[in-house]
Order: structure tokens, then C-alpha cells, then sequence
């Protein structure tokens, strides 16, 4: 009992996965801003007030549902103009790490409404974006990879001491529901297979590719013409999903299901074409690879240190000294010996 009182006070006590965190807020952030770019040309053909779906069906069928858009509030072209250009600029904010919280969830209100206003172009990764956004709002997702302007840090530094104590915990619980969420997904995805018929005979990898929709021309079909790709890559999909809970209880095993999750939705995103689907389930398996990006981020930092320390203390050219004293014949006549040349280079 006293063993699992003092793990549940290390919880408190100890942010785990801030780097994780931060690098899931980043790639969040980058694919909202590539959902935005990739349709910037298209945006009043596919979300605008005469787009192909009309406005007042696309209002009707939000006040069916009983969500919410902020494209529904006008159907002025202005209105929808400004709603897109900001949701724009708050992706790229998040995505930068500028805004803090207060930005995150501004975000996540302009993601939603442009998910809500063409829900045909889903590719599933707008599912796990609503739910993971308002779990980073919990934690200390701007702790790196991120410009702080300091506002938080004074806001923070008036509320009382008993409110403040609650970061930690709120933090670590926020990676925990992540974690959580990413487990359930894995599971009831791997479960759904399962039942599958051809997930069984092992043939679903086939038909998938094939799926016009699901597919990339040059490269799908170097899959599926292969029998043994197609069996191999069938099953092991279906294990993987099942099990991948167990390998993230494993904490030696942690990093490894990680980095295989990583590459399977690599592998969706390049094979199916499901980009934003697959960098969304990458981002949220950052949380898993913490202590491995701050390795990385520490080494390539350590890296550019001493590289930029090697340059300050690389001494001046040879001959420098020289050309102060001597005339402007005897200056040309040591920049085209071949001591200068080499003493230039070295320098």
C-alpha cells in the first residue's frame, strides 16, 4: 500500500510526457494548416455560402444534428472569408506555439466549424481531433517547441497556491486520457476487424487497396499483386491493433509499439492517401515517444552548440595583419600566392 502512496505522489509531483504533449500539439496544428491550404483555391466551391452544398441545407443539417459552425452564424461571402482566414492564422499559431491554451481552443472552435461545413471530405482523422484537443488543454503542451510571451507565466503567478498545485495533476491526467483514447481507438478498431470476413481469410488488404478512394495509383497496386503482402499485411494489422494496448503497458515495450504505430499510419497515409488521418494518430503516439524526442531534441541542440562554438573560435586568415602594412601591390600580390589561398580556405 505504501509502494502505490508514493507512486500516486510521484504522479503528482512529476510532469510526465511534456515533450510528447508538445510535439501532439504541433502536428495537430500542422494538419489543421494543411486541411486549410490544401483546399485554399477550392475554399467557395467546397465551404463558401454558394458551394456545393447550399448554405441553408448546410444550417438545416446542423441545427439537426444539434451541433455547432461558425459558418452557419451568415451567409455573407465576407462573413465566410473572414471565419476561414482566421481559423488560418489559429492553426498556424497552435502550430507555432504561440497563443498558449487560450489559442488551442480557439483552434479547436475553427476546426469544428470547417469539419461541420463539408463533412465529406473526412478521412477519420477529425474524430480523434475532437477529442485530443480539449485533452491538451490540460496539459503543459507549450512547455516546448514553442514562443512563450510570458502571459501565461504572470497569470499564473496570481492565482492561489492551491490552484496552482493542480498542474501537475491535471497535466499527467490529460496525458493519461490521451493514452487512454489512443488504446480504445487500437482496440475497437482491431475488434471490428476481427469480425470481418475477409479480415479472416486474410484478403482484406486486397479490396481496400483497390478502393478507388483508398488508393494511390503508383503505388497500391505493388501491394496488392503481391499474395504474400496481402496475407501477411492483412493479419498483422488486425495482431497489431489487438495488442497494442499490451506493448504500452510494457514500459521496455512502450517505445517499440510506438514506433510501429508510427510506421503503420506512415504506411496508411502513403498507400490509401488518408494523410490527415495518419498524421493525426502519429501525432497522438508522440505522447508514448517522450523520452525519445527529448533525447533527440537534447542531442541536436548539444550538436549546433558546439558546431556554432567551433565557428567563434576558428582564428582569423593568415596575412590579415599583413595587409595593414604593406602597400595595395604588395596586397594583391598575397591574395594570389598560393600561402593565401590556403591560409583563406583554412580560415
Amino acid at each position: 500500500m505504501r509502494r502505490i502512496l508514493e507512486k500516486l505522489d510521484g504522479w503528482t509531483l512529476s510532469p510526465v510526457s511534456v515533450v510528447g504533449v508538445s510535439g501532439t500539439r504541433v502536428l495537430l496544428g500542422f494538419v489543421g494548416l494543411m486541411y486549410y491550404i490544401s483546399q485554399y483555391g477550392d475554399r467557395a466551391f467546397l465551404f463558401g455560402p454558394d458551394s456545393v452544398l447550399p448554405w441553408q441545407e448546410f444550417a438545416d443539417r446542423v441545427a439537426e444534428n444539434g451541433s455547432f459552425s461558425l459558418y452557419v452564424i451568415s451567409s455573407s461571402s465576407a462573413w465566410f472569408e473572414i471565419v476561414f482566414h482566421l481559423g488560418i492564422i489559429a492553426a498556424l499559431l497552435v502550430t507555432l506555439g504561440v497563443g498558449g491554451r487560450v489559442g488551442l481552443a480557439v483552434h479547436w472552435v475553427f476546426l469544428w466549424s470547417i469539419y461541420e461545413r463539408q463533412t465529406v471530405l473526412l478521412d477519420g482523422g477529425d474524430n480523434l481531433a475532437y477529442l485530443v484537443i480539449p485533452m491538451l488543454l490540460l496539459t503543459r503542451c507549450y512547455d516546448r517547441f514553442s514562443f512563450p510571451s510570458g502571459v501565461g507565466t504572470k497569470l499564473a503567478s496570481r492565482l492561489p497556491d492551491r490552484v496552482r498545485v493542480t498542474a501537475t495533476p491535471l497535466h499527467n491526467l490529460g496525458v493519461l486520457a490521451i493514452a487512454l483514447q489512443m488504446c480504445l481507438v487500437y482496440v475497437v478498431s482491431g475488434l471490428y476487424k476481427v469480425q470481418g470476413q475477409m479480415w479472416q481469410d486474410g484478403t482484406a488488404l486486397f479490396y481496400v487497396l483497390r478502393v478507388p478512394e483508398f488508393s494511390f495509383p503508383a503505388l497500391s497496386h505493388l501491394v496488392y499483386e503481391n499474395d504474400f503482402l496481402v496475407f501477411s499485411g492483412t493479419y498483422v494489422t488486425v495482431l497489431f491493433l489487438v495488442y497494442f494496448p499490451l506493448g504500452i503497458l510494457v514500459p521496455a515495450l512502450r517505445p517499440w509499439a510506438a514506433v510501429m504505430s508510427i510506421g503503420f499510419h506512415l504506411g496508411i497515409g502513403l498507400f490509401m492517401g488518408l494523410t490527415g488521418f495518419a498524421l493525426t494518430m502519429v501525432a497522438c503516439d508522440l505522447v508514448f515517444l517522450s523520452r525519445g524526442l527529448d533525447e533527440a531534441v537534447t542531442y541536436a541542440t548539444t550538436r549546433l552548440q558546439k558546431a556554432r562554438a567551433r565557428r567563434l573560435e576558428t582564428p582569423p586568415a593568415q596575412g590579415s595583419h599583413d595587409g595593414d602594412t604593406a602597400g595595395s601591390g604588395q596586397v594583391k600580390e598575397d591574395h594570389t600566392s598560393p600561402e593565401s589561398v590556403g591560409s583563406g580556405r583554412a580560415g
